[in-house]
């Protein structure tokens, strides 16, 4: 009997579950750490109110950190259905879907919020680089680290395609252009800055880093069928 592989699901699963455990820590460290401003929005944001709520960054965060459970109700959803079907790797693929959109939309949604002067000052551009540096400040700086740093996690677990570095580098560039660009047709009073996408994309790519061990190399292919030997 190859008794390596009967014990092998274990260690991986254990990996698994302290991974988890980890991720939860973490998320409850920050929660912990920021209560006090994401509880100013609580009331608003838990009698359904648009205003207050959705519209404040506060108000966002605070719905991101309730709607956890609920991601990951859909992640184990979406893995039984795959094992069900005999797909592979059903877990990871199911959580770096759910981790792209869930880790990435709401951020974006902060970033197009429109200040006070939406609609009537003009678009303003700041093209010099490492400029906007200094006035971002610490907090800034790491928000902005933050925008794409799921897709940057999430997307060479997802796609075989965009397993490098540099793909994940054009990646969150091109979606940060993106949302500059749309900062400044849209008039949202925002500066969109060339150093807003140059900390964006450095933030996808040092959490790409941090996945590497798990991406996907190779497209995934069916099962063989097992020999039988007459």
């Amino acid at each position: 009997m190859n008794r390596g592989a009967t014990l092998s699901p274990a260690p991986r699963r254990t990996r698994g579950f302290v991974l988890v455990g980890l991720a939860i820590a973490g998320v409850a460290i920050i929660a912990y750490a920021v209560r006090r401003p994401l509880l100013m929005s609580a009331p608003r944001c838990l009698a359904g109110r648009w205003h207050g709520c959705y519209d404040t960054e506060n108000g966002v965060l605070l719905m991101m950190l309730v709607g956890l459970p609920l991601a990951a109700l859909v992640v184990w959803a979406l893995a039984r259905f795959r094992r069900a079907a005999g797909g592979t790797s059903a877990w990871r693929t199911s959580l770096a879907e759910v981790g792209m959109v869930y880790g990435t939309v709401p951020l974006v949604w902060l970033t197009m919020m429109p200040g006070p002067g939406a609609g009537i000052v003009s678009g303003r551009v700041s093209l010099v680089p490492l400029r906007d540096l200094v006035t971002m400040g610490p907090i800034g700086i790491g928000g902005n680290l933050l925008i794409f740093a799921a897709l940057g996690f999430f997307a060479p677990m997802r796609f075989a395609a965009l397993a490098s570095v540099p793909r994940i580098l054009a990646l969150a560039a091109g979606c940060s252009v993106l949302v500059e660009t749309a900062q400044y047709v849209l008039r949202l009073d925002r500066v969109s800055s060339v150093d807003d996408v140059l900390v964006n994309a450095a933030g996808a790519v040092l959490a790409g880093l941090a996945s590497r061990r798990w991406w996907r190399t190779t497209a995934q292919v069916p099962r063989p069928e097992p020999l039988v030997h007459r």
